[in-house]
């Protein structure tokens, strides 16, 4: 285990009086690359809002490389699911990864050559820099999220959090954006949020379920308790031969199998 970049103790969050997250416990360490699944009102974009400060803890707490929230959440970059949006606003690749370096209070001032900088080596970085003067609205899904992956990457950040990266993209492109994130990953911590169990197995470091109680043992493999405890209903275990690990290898007649999940 490396350096403590996250502390999650006893945390319990929600809105108005009902609680979405329920004694959430949960460590991650520098060079992590955590995948978090779990079904739809579980809790996932809730536990990102608490790690970002959006949303209060009503008990327990979050430290961020040591530090609370508040001070903490200047070493986090974001990525939020993608929105559509008015393809035709006059803004480019280039001004649309230079706003992640915009501070509350600070929004009126001038980019410096540090700025420019940095925005060229985040562009780089996803190897978007040739397309830095293109309208954002012309760009195809992936390679928009390619440009907020950027956006997150220009202030610098350690740890880079992710909700559902991508949910609106082919197969092909979520394979090339997954290869990038774990390219990032040599330099970056990060904490992506996934309906898709198939996919992040094949690059993550360990898998946690998160159903309002977090399921999560720093492992890649996931146990059908596990499952079943997040998914509250019985797991169908689908033997076949894709080469990435979701669950423990088990015998049958005498011969390994490969597990992957169903719920229903």
């Amino acid at each position: 285990m490396g350096k403590t970049v996250i502390e999650v103790e006893a945390l319990w969050a929600g809105y108005d009086h009902e609680a979405v997250l329920q004694d959430v416990n949960f460590t991650a360490y520098a060079q992590d690359f955590v995948g978090i699944i779990g079904p739809n009102g579980g809790g996932k974009t809730t536990f990102l809002k608490v790690l970002l400060g959006l949303l209060a803890p009503w008990r327990g707490s979050v430290q961020i490389m040591g530090e609370p929230i508040r001070q903490g959440r200047r070493h986090l970059g974001y990525v939020p699911q993608i929105a559509e949006f008015d393809r035709a606003f006059p803004i480019t690749v280039w001004d649309v990864v230079r706003m992640g370096l915009l501070r509350p209070g600070k929004l009126l001032r001038r980019y410096t050559s540090t700025d420019n900088d940095r925005a060229a080596e985040a562009l780089r970085s996803v190897d978007m820099l040739d397309l830095r003067h293109r309208p954002i609205g012309v760009l195809s899904g992936g390679q928009r999220q390619r440009v907020y992956i950027a956006r997150a990457l220009v202030a610098q950040p350690q740890i880079l959090l992710l909700d559902e990266p991508t949910a609106s993209v082919d197969p092909e492109v979520r394979t090339s954006i997954y290869e990038l994130l774990r390219e990032i990953n040599e330099q970056i911590t990060i904490i992506i949020i996934s309906h898709d169990v198939g996919a992040i197995s094949s690059f993550v470091k360990s898998i946690g379920c998160l159903n309002r109680q977090l399921f999560y043992h720093h492992e890649k493999e996931l146990t059908t308790e596990m499952l079943e405890a997040a998914y509250h209903c019985p797991i169908d275990l689908i033997a076949h031969g894709v080469p990435h690990r979701v669950l423990p290898e088990h015998h049958h007649n005498g011969s390994k199998e490969k597990e992957s999940l169903h719920v229903g």
